[in-house]
């Protein structure tokens, strides 16, 4: 990649044309922006983990990199394309009262007529659409469940301020599971009288998953604690007898129901590239997580 020191949002444009140009691909076929909000100690796995969702996605990644926000303002950057990169990429880094006006490093050089993704990595801003930076986005990308303190809250904090096209990773991190749980009913269509969901006893996943099963369901769903990792069971009580996934080692779970042979299924925790991967396939708001996190917030209310 190459290094610009002291350098202006025109140059890193201009940056990206050349690197196009040495590829020998002038115009390439990027799908969206994805903005990588971190700081200076997490921005190369950052950077990793968003290459590795590029792949599926071709698109222009700005790792933005926020340092102190006293003295001089400061631009530096490296830019580049290829390398592993389903498009280009460049890491920003600011300094200075720069850190203060991302946006207005950042603005110019958004993809024209392509859509906007915007992912914190760790400790997400309180309101992501209101953050200058995540105005400029479609998708906001927050993880609850990575932020340095206070995950619990994390999560509360952003369903009191979602808005249509926020989304968390510790929600993508449930598809599996809800699939199957969603699957397991129509396999067995029983009234479920209650529910169950054991996991870490600190888990954004299972408090959402939780909340989603409550706001499905109608009924009370308990939460029990276990050493993990993650959830490692669900339990849906109906007359006939309970309906429980049972995983103990993050891999392979245990499908159990009424009047049927135990199971094994794949049920395998799956790393950030797969899950923001996953996030980036659907711009649109995501209706259910909006019900789940209304849910949530009532009962925590």
């Amino acid at each position: 990649m190459m290094e610009l020191t002291d350098t202006s949002s025109s140059a890193i444009a201009a940056e990206f044309v050349r690197a196009r140009t040495r590829a020998g691909s002038p115009a390439m076929g990027m799908v969206m922006t994805l903005i990588v909000v971190v700081d200076e100690e997490s921005s190369e796995a950052a950077m990793t983990n968003a290459r590795k969702a590029t792949h599926e996605h071709p698109a222009r990644v700005l790792g933005v990199v926020l340092g102190s926000a006293r003295g001089k303002a400061v631009v530096n950057a490296q830019v580049g394309t290829g390398a592993g990169w389903g498009g280009e990429a460049a890491v920003i880094r600011l300094e200075g009262e720069v850190v203060k006006h991302a946006d207005s490093v950042v603005l110019p050089l958004l993809l024209p007529d392509s859509p906007v993704a915007i992912w914190w990595p760790h400790d997400p801003p309180a309101d992501p659409a209101a953050d200058p930076l995540g105005a400029l986005a479609k998708r906001r990308i927050t993880d609850a469940a990575e932020v340095h303190q206070g995950k619990t809250t994390a999560l509360q904090t952003q369903c009191a301020s979602y808005v249509a096209g926020n989304t968390d990773l510790a929600w993508t991190r449930l598809t599996a599971w809800r699939a199957l749980l969603a699957a397991s009913l129509d396999q067995h269509p029983l009234k479920v009288t209650s529910a169950t969901v054991t996991s870490e006893r600190i888990s954004p996943s299972a408090d959402l998953l939780a909340a989603w099963l409550r706001n499905r369901l109608k009924v009370e769903v308990t939460r029990h604690h276990s050493s993990g990792p993650g959830i490692t069971e669900v339990v849906l009580a109906t007359k006939e007898g309970p309906i429980r996934i049972a995983r103990t080692d993050g891999r392979l779970a245990t499908f159990t129901s009424p009047d049927r042979p135990d199971r094994p299924i794949a049920l395998k925790r799956r790393k950030l590239p797969e899950l923001l991967a996953e996030e980036l396939r659907r711009l649109d708001e995501d209706d259910v997580y909006a019900a789940t996190i209304t849910s949530l917030s009532r009962s925590t209310s």
